[in-house]
């Protein structure tokens, strides 16, 4: 399935600001199941410097540089991204307790064993996850049980929070957005000794029977990636209590939201701000139908 994207930033300020230093990442990565076929990104004003790179985990990651006096910015990411059907799982009889004893001898996921910037070691998120990882039970079984439970005993509410409101604010009140249900997650898994790391995409959304998808109507979505020795990374989606695949597209993955933050930066200047995110996720035939 092809899919195009559109992942539009806007910023109004309330007094001009004279220079701005902003990273993006919004172009998606490529991966067994994914390929991104085509990326652009449209800036305005203007930048006088932009350059894009991969970070130290692989993501794509553009910088630019306004230097000019401006009192609204405009990011506009168009993507264009194939999506395949991901390879089935194997039986997974394996207890969690050795898949745990596994990870820490293995490399790639040593890295998103421990504790981030945006997910410290909380106790009381370790002892609400250790609820799910009784001894012996199968890894497959226990995370999709945690899965199970935060989709459950969390309330899906924008507005709720922010993306820097803490862990354990969001985890206190029982509410959130897919960031938090996220963080909360890779919290757990972490807790227990699993390797687990946020990823940050879209989700095709489906629209009530009869009615037409909107444009604008998506947005920014986040999961969860744990670790099983010998397949690699699986994907679980605990806002919506699924195993991720096709309608999921992956844009970049980090140890928490703070390493893939669709844009962030500095402004010298400005006062307050007014942000508005739209995200458009269509697949192709039905975009070039509208």
């Amino acid at each position: 399935m092809n899919y195009k994207v559109r992942h539009l930033t806007h910023y109004d300020y309330a007094e001009k600001v004279s220079l701005s230093h902003s990273l993006v990442t919004c172009q998606p990565r490529n991966t067994e199941w994914q390929t991104c076929l085509s990326n652009d990104t449209w800036i305005e004003p203007q930048p006088q410097y932009w350059v894009k790179r991969r970070d130290a985990r692989g993501n794509w990651v553009g910088y630019f540089s306004l230097e000019q006096p401006h009192r609204s910015l405009s990011i506009t990411c168009r993507s264009l991204v194939s999506v395949m059907p991901r390879a089935p799982l194997p039986a997974a009889d394996l207890s969690w307790e050795l898949v745990a004893a596994n990870t820490q001898t293995d490399e790639e996921a040593w890295a998103y064993l421990y504790p981030s910037l945006c997910i410290p070691r909380l106790e009381s998120v370790v002892d609400y996850g250790a609820q799910s990882f009784a001894p012996g039970r199968s890894w497959l079984a226990s995370v999709l049980d945690l899965q199970s439970r935060i989709h459950n005993d969390f309330r899906y509410l924008p507005g709720s929070t922010a993306v820097h409101t803490p862990l354990l604010q969001a985890f206190q009140q029982r509410r959130g957005v897919c960031q938090d249900f996220a963080h909360i997650m890779v919290a757990c898994l972490r807790g227990q000794g699993l390797s687990a790391r946020y990823v940050s995409g879209y989700l095709l959304t489906t629209p009530p029977p009869g009615q037409a998808r909107l444009l604008g109507a998506d947005a920014s979505h986040a999961w969860v990636s744990c670790w099983l020795p010998g397949y690699g990374w699986v994907d679980f989606d605990p806002t919506n209590n699924c195993l991720c695949d096709q309608q999921h597209v992956v844009l970049a993955w980090g140890r928490d939201y703070s390493e893939v933050a669709p844009v962030r930066g500095v402004v010298l200047g400005g006062g307050s701000q007014v942000i508005e995110v739209s995200v458009d996720v269509l697949p192709q035939g039905e975009w070039e139908e509208r």
